[in-house]
């Protein structure tokens, strides 16, 4: 009985997670491979269980009530430590050494996320990876708890108790619509895109990146006047086709509507590096170094990111975001 009711309770959690992240009933059914009436009813339930509304809902638009933004850190907490459970679980019956549990950024690509996987299992036939799409800030708090062995981060960030490998650079250009102005360079100054809304990642999952885009937009006279946050690329990708907008983003080749143009002087550039923590033994140790080792010559290979001489900063104090959910 009692069972029971932490699954349901596990299930209904991940249902309200999933509507507050997508702020969409539809997009959170379709990222949860259910129909959109049975959440609706578990939502629900959820909130006549906790004796809140979560949620403000009209024709036009959900937004979280203040209840719900105070229950979203928790619940996501809870969902971490059930998911945690099950991946100490699994570790049990393959073996500690038998696995590497690796996040990875939502934004690293397709192809480079291929040549890792490929690259490791020529490397350690041996091991199975367990790849995560995780950003910046969850990597950190799951590799402190034990959830993670290894990631691939953007910094600055906190890497306090953490090890880190080599700071890797990857410039950032422009996306803008093929039809405007911009396009007509072959780069782009910085202060060029004033009065266009900037298209960015949102800041939760890697928080002072983020915010050390923002600052160095402001530093080369770009000071945007909206922000909009693009959890998935093609809502980036219609933000820019509308031509309100333009996305900082790493070289892509040009497609329908959109061109990439290259910032003049280069300001502006992704910091990556692997990160993970030092415990466990000689065996399992030497299995996520290998890890280490082969995810950098990938990033190098197949993302083109160079060497940088900088190391990242060891802590982080964030700074109010100054963006919004579109």
């Amino acid at each position: 009985m009692i069972s029971s009711l932490i699954v349901n309770l596990v299930g209904h959690l991940r249902c309200f997670v999933a509507v507050a992240e997508e702020l969409h009933f539809g997009r959170a059914a379709e990222r949860l491979g259910m129909a959109q009436p049975p959440l609706s009813q578990r939502v629900q339930r959820l909130e006549r269980e906790l004796g809140v509304r979560l949620f403000d809902r009209s024709s036009r638009k959900v937004a979280l009530t203040a209840p719900g933004r105070l229950l979203l850190d928790e619940a996501r907490d809870i969902l971490t430590r059930v998911d945690r459970i099950y991946s100490v679980a699994e570790r049990a019956r393959l073996g500690e050494v038998g696995t590497v549990r690796a996040g990875l950024p939502s934004d690293l690509g397709g192809p480079i996320v291929a040549a890792l996987i490929a690259a490791f299992r020529a490397r350690r036939p041996d091991l199975r990876l367990d790849l995560r799409e995780t950003g910046t800030a969850e990597q950190v708090r799951a590799l402190a708890e034990g959830a993670l062995d290894a990631g691939i981060v953007r910094h600055p960030c906190d890497s306090r108790g953490l090890e880190f490998g080599p700071m890797l650079g990857r410039p950032l250009g422009v996306l803008v619509p093929a039809a405007s102005e911009l396009a007509a360079s072959p780069e782009v100054h910085l202060a060029d895109l004033g009065g266009r809304d900037l298209v960015v990642a949102p800041r939760e999952e890697a928080p002072g990146a983020y915010d050390d885009l923002l600052a160095s937009c402001r530093r080369h006279g770009y000071a945007p006047d909206a922000v909009h946050e693009a959890r998935h690329p093609q809502f980036a990708l219609g933000l820019v086709l509308a031509g309100t907008a333009v996305a900082l983003v790493p070289r892509v080749d040009d497609t329908a509507g959109v061109a990439w143009r290259p910032l003049v002087g280069e300001p502006l550039a992704w910091r990556t590096s692997c990160i993970w923590r030092r415990a466990g033994d000689p065996e399992h140790l030497r299995a996520i170094t290998d890890f280490v080792a082969v995810a950098t010559a990938v990033l190098r290979r197949e993302a083109g990111m160079t060497p940088l001489d900088a190391a990242p900063a060891r802590r982080v104090v964030p700074r109010p975001s100054s963006g919004f959910l579109a």
